[in-house]
């Protein structure tokens, strides 16, 4: 469906795509993931020829769209594209949105347009949204409001870049719902996203990009479990992790609150696990507190797709401190809620490193 071959697109001495050369077959649903500022917004967008590439050549269903004989706009009927920020007209209606580009550039009438438009805002569950205008709506609405509107082009090919990121974490997985639904109809995607089990469950291939290249691609199980390249193994890692340090008492902790709630969403870890995580994470705090001037806290949370294991780990440096190793706690409330939801707690002290890890009951 998609052939590219040996793109590459500087802006002036910059080189972001370095001679990329891959295919998508039909029905394909391909994942791009990687670092921030790696190229993978501008690969898309070669690929509809938003950004000029530098140089090579892009087939889509054999044509080489960078022929100046190619008519560009009949190419870009077969593949469409979503956006993170939306791209809705404002001053139309959730239906005029839909039908503007099939009645304008398709030609079709007005009547059958809206027929069509209104069965695609079912697909998507806002049929009764069509009246609408779009600041009446939520980011999550909005979205997949583009992404009906996406459809009412009647593309072969959907490049989605990242369609989640400008969203409330909240608000994220309905948006990955409409998508996943499309992946199971067998509509051909190209996603670039930052939400890592969305990937692995929607993809038939996952590209990690760096430094202007597709880095390695492989299975979702290979690019998760068992990458071949450095880069990809810290990539993975990392992702997998939350680092937040504390070094004051007067630390922000609605911020704290945010990302944690945020980490979770995207490792689509429950609603139940999250509140025990946060109930364990502010009675540990509770107890950190009065030390927060003299220490430096860093709270680290992992998760495992495997297993689906929660972990946080609290250390500190300096000698032997312990916050749970004290008689006075034996009956508070704090360590019982503690106890209560974490079906392992262990502390360990080496090199002037205190280390108290938790393991959240499954």
């Amino acid at each position: 469906m998609i052939k590219v071959e040996n793109l590459s697109k500087k802006y002036g001495d910059l080189v972001v795509l370095k001679n990329i050369s891959t295919e998508i077959k039909k029905g394909e649903v391909v994942s791009i993931i990687g670092p921030s500022g790696t190229g993978k917004s501008t690969f898309l967008r070669c690929l509809n020829l938003l950004d000029e590439p530098s140089s090579g050549s892009i087939f889509i269903d054999g044509e080489n769209i960078l022929d100046k004989k190619v008519d560009v706009s009949k190419i870009r009927q077969k593949m469409n594209m979503v956006f993170q920020s939306f791209n809705l007209f404002s001053h139309l209606s959730v239906l005029e949105n839909l039908t503007l580009g099939p009645i304008k550039l398709k030609g079709i009438s007005k009547e059958e347009a809206e027929n069509k438009s209104m069965d695609l805002l079912r697909l998507v569950g806002l049929a009764e949204k069509a009246d609408n205008y779009p600041d009446e709506l939520s980011g999550g609405q909005k979205q997949r409001v583009a992404i009906a509107r996406c459809l009412a082009m009647e593309p072969e090919i959907i490049l989605f870049d990242e369609p989640t990121s400008a969203l409330d974490p909240t608000m994220v997985s309905e948006v990955l719902s409409v998508i996943r639904r499309l992946a199971k109809e067998g509509m051909t995607m190209a996603i670039v996203t930052h939400e890592m089990a969305f990937a692995r469950d929607v993809s038939n291939r996952v590209f990690y990009m760096d430094q202007g290249l597709i880095y390695e691609e492989g299975s979702p199980k290979q690019i998760f479990d068992a990458p071949k390249k450095d880069r990809t193994k810290a990539f993975i890692n990392r992702i997998r992790n939350f680092v937040f340090q504390i070094k004051t008492q007067d630390f922000d902790f609605y911020a704290l609150n945010g990302e944690i709630e945020g980490f979770c969403e995207k490792q689509l870890i429950s609603k139940l696990m999250r509140a025990n995580l946060l109930r364990v994470v502010e009675e540990l705090l509770i107890l950190y507190k009065p030390f927060l001037n003299k220490i430096e806290l860093e709270l680290e949370i992992a998760h495992s797709e495997k297993t689906n294991q929660l972990s946080l780990i609290c250390q500190t440096k300096g000698k032997k401190f312990n916050p749970l190793d004290n008689k006075d706690l034996e009956d508070d409330i704090g360590l019982k809620i503690i106890c209560k939801f974490t079906e392992v707690v262990e502390f360990k002290w080496a090199d002037n490193q205190n280390r108290l890890e938790l393991l959240f009951i499954n």
